[in-house]
């Protein structure tokens, strides 16, 4: 029942030739045996933004429960929607699995609460708006680094189509149909998180993928960690088997959310009408959505953590910015030196991000000298955005970590 075959990518000759367009050559070996899609599907999953995921908020903060979804589970559980949609559907799943493995590369430490903190300092700092689908972005186009053949270092320079489907995966948004746009935009002119629709059908397939993924898993976590309540189950039950028909209370469980929810969608969409779900499946994905917001992200151990979350990033910001004088490069690696004397760890960090990214030193090392000088460190303004990123990359723990090394005496 391959409903998309004709729409798949591959099958889509100007689309196809937009979509593995990269921003400049990329090296190519003799022999290659992957794809152009397989390739960065490669190129993100041995980068270290990939890797820091396990250690990163899905909902619950820096748990240490390990049968507790992190970001990278959530990454994982998305991959695997995606591909079975997509090889149903006829579409491309090397597309779909290169967008799903990156879409969530560009999170910060503390999930959700990180992001919006982030956006606040970034706000107020620089006048510019902060937001995760944006950031994926530009941490595969800016930040992340793979070695060569020859040992050197380059970004990682990936297929428009993927970076495309990254930067428009927002699940957070009620898509009742979703159709993939046909310009080629860029994606700087994108300036908030719900817009525009993807490129591609495969990308397309990816935002509804992260919107199935986490319905039944923070669910499962939040009984897990007694947060929901029997008589809240069993009011989201009723709710569930009004629409599911033929199963019991007790299975009202991650596996069934997620198979009832992909198999509605497959029997809904078409190429004409777009991805979409039933009138009753779109009506109970609200549900669950205001169900979770208020019986899960509202609870009030979760209102506690955010407080905390408040003061370890804005201490890490302010610690690396408190500078009482008039700022120049010099004075800037005199500051960071003398800070260097109490938070030994906060500072040998920070000063490798400047050493890959900016102009801190006249030479750079041989192995970094083609990648991006993203910070021009003369401006006070650069070197506000070079420690906003470089908060931006931690997991929950490496930030709990330099925030307890600058309390402690």
């Amino acid at each position: 029942m391959k409903k998309f075959q004709e729409f798949s990518i591959e099958n889509l000759k100007d689309k196809y030739e937009n979509s593995i367009r990269r921003e400049s050559h990329i090296y190519e070996r003799e022999n290659e045996l992957r794809s152009q899609f397989q390739r960065d599907y490669n190129r993100i999953l041995h980068s270290k933004s990939y890797r820091r995921l396990k250690h990163k908020t899905q909902v619950f903060f820096a748990t240490k429960n390990d049968h507790v979804c992190t970001r990278i589970e959530h990454v994982n559980h998305v991959s695997a929607i995606s591909y079975t949609l997509a090889s149903f559907l006829g579409l491309n799943t090397e597309l779909t699995s290169a967008i799903a493995i990156g879409h969530d590369i560009g999170h910060t430490p503390f999930g959700h609460t990180g992001e919006e903190i982030l956006n606040t300092i970034t706000q107020r700092e620089l006048g510019l708006h902060f937001w995760h689908e944006m950031n994926s972005l530009y941490f595969v186009d800016n930040i992340e680094l793979l070695q060569n053949p020859q040992g050197k270092y380059n970004n990682l320079n990936l297929t428009y189509g993927v970076r495309d489907g990254i930067l428009c995966h927002c699940g957070e948004k009620d898509d009742m149909n979703l159709i993939p746009r046909n310009e080629v935009i860029k994606f700087e002119s994108v300036t908030k998180e719900d817009q525009p629709s993807p490129y591609t059908w495969e990308g397309c397939i990816v935002r509804i993928a992260d919107k199935i993924a986490f319905l039944g898993r923070d669910i499962e976590d939040a009984v897990s960690l007694k947060i929901i309540t029997g008589s809240e189950l069993n009011k989201l039950a009723k709710e569930v088997t009004s629409v599911i028909r033929g199963i019991n209370l007790e299975e009202i469980n991650n596996t069934n959310i997620i198979h009832y929810f992909m198999v509605d969608l497959c029997k809904n969409s078409s190429p004409l009408n777009g991805l979409r779900f039933s009138e009753s499946f779109a009506k109970l994905l609200v549900f669950i959505k205001d169900f979770s917001q208020n019986n899960i992200y509202k609870c009030r151990r979760l209102e506690y953590f955010k407080n905390y979350a408040v003061l370890v990033i804005e201490t890490i910001y302010r610690s690396l910015t408190d500078m009482d004088f008039d700022y120049d490069m010099d004075k800037m690696r005199l500051f960071l030196s003398h800070l260097g004397k109490n938070f030994e760890q906060l500072i040998k960090y920070f000063k490798k991000w400047l050493i890959k990214y900016s102009n801190i030193y006249k030479t750079r090392e041989k192995k970094y000298e083609e990648v991006k000088k993203l910070y021009n460190l003369e401006d006070k303004l650069h070197y506000k955005r070079a420690v906003i990123d470089f908060i931006a990359s931690m997991t929950d723990t490496f930030a709990i970590k330099l925030f307890e090394e600058i309390i402690s005496f």
